[in-house]
């Protein structure tokens, strides 16, 4: 039997997304030299091949993945930054949590971090990783947002909390235009999802967004969800389960469950950062196809040889590379030294 303390932290994540059953072998991965060696290290250990996500509606599972994963994301956070502590912040009806800062003394530029976790997994206190990277600029503070998970609660639950996060900073001081949002994964659909959603109840758009490795359409369209299939070591998952359970009877191609179906007229500017090794490569690209058709300045920034949810991962200079950029993306859009319209 493998031990798990000799994979690499994010397989151990892989296996725990993908409990309980195992229905084809795993393959490894060849890793190219021109990627750093810490990458190179990782992709030579994880194992790629498809997996049976078993039964995420069953909520005994669900409390026991979700409970080990915590353990795991909060583990790897603490890695990146061992004195990692948090400042709650109550935002009416939803829970956000300052990372490494305190609450700040007055409004000012901030970002928004919706977590990842296929819509049923996370936490705002444990996905850490790379708001921790971000936070650590010490330029602008980030918060992350607690929103409801499904199966418990589904779509659009987890929207409107963001939402309401989003309102409650305009509604004590902060400037949208100050505003930045971002998240990876599932978050990196409902951080494209929420600005859309706060533009059609007329609320301002926010300075800026960026999507990491982002889940962006439900009908599972996409050519690299073939292509990709046996390549990303975090995705590999076979079942249509999980968008069900998260979905309900919406229609798969709604706008703000499928952001790459949208209109973005009016979007601010969008970031996004995605891997050649991912299965969700093609809906970064449609995404950014689609919202620069629409006049979006979009900034597609594919990473050689990276994974899903890279950024997370401890002792990585891509992560940290990328994370450093996306800092520069927000302190470019929500410092300037314009003078920011009361919104």
């Amino acid at each position: 039997m493998c031990k798990i303390k000799k994979l690499p932290m994010l397989c151990i994540i892989s296996l725990c997304l993908n409990m309980p059953s195992l229905v084809a072998a795993a393959t490894s991965i060849v890793a190219p030299e021109n990627l750093s060696q810490e990458a190179q290290d990782y992709l030579n250990k994880a194992r790629v091949g498809a997996m049976d996500g078993g039964d995420s509606s069953d909520p005994e599972t669900l409390a026991r993945i979700r409970t080990m994963l915590g353990k795991i994301f909060l583990r790897s956070a603490m890695k990146i930054d061992p004195e990692l502590f948090l400042t709650e912040q109550p935002m009416g009806s939803v829970t956000g949590y300052w990372i490494n800062s305190k609450a700040p003394a007055k409004p000012g530029p901030v970002i928004i971090y919706l977590h990842g976790g296929g819509h049923i997994l996370g936490s705002a206190k444990t996905n850490l990783g790379s708001a921790i990277r971000i936070a650590r600029s010490g330029i602008i503070p980030v918060l992350s947002i607690d929103y409801r998970l499904a199966p418990e609660h589904p779509f659009p639950a987890d929207l409107n909390d963001s939402v309401a996060a989003y309102r409650w900073l305009l509604d004590n001081g902060y400037a949208a235009r100050q505003i930045g949002v971002y998240g990876d994964s599932a978050g990196g659909g409902l951080s494209v999802a929420m600005p859309l959603a706060a533009m059609q109840q007329n609320l301002p758009a926010p300075g800026a967004v960026a999507s990491l490795s982002p889940s962006v359409d439900h009908t599972g369209a996409g050519d690299t969800r073939i292509t990709l299939r046996n390549t990303d070591p975090i995705l590999r998952t076979v079942s249509n389960d999980r968008r069900v359970i998260y979905a309900g009877d919406t229609d798969a191609r709604e706008p703000l469950l499928s952001p790459v179906y949208a209109d973005f007229t009016g979007f601010p500017p969008l970031l996004i950062q995605v891997g050649t090794r991912e299965l969700l490569l093609s809906d970064a690209v449609r995404l950014a196809r689609k919202a620069r058709a629409d006049g979006v300045a979009v900034t597609l920034d594919i990473w050689d040889g990276m994974w899903h949810g890279w950024h997370d991962t401890p002792e990585l200079p891509e992560a940290e590379q990328a994370c450093l950029e996306l800092a520069q993306f927000f302190e470019k859009h929500l410092t300037s030294t314009q003078k920011v319209d009361k919104e």
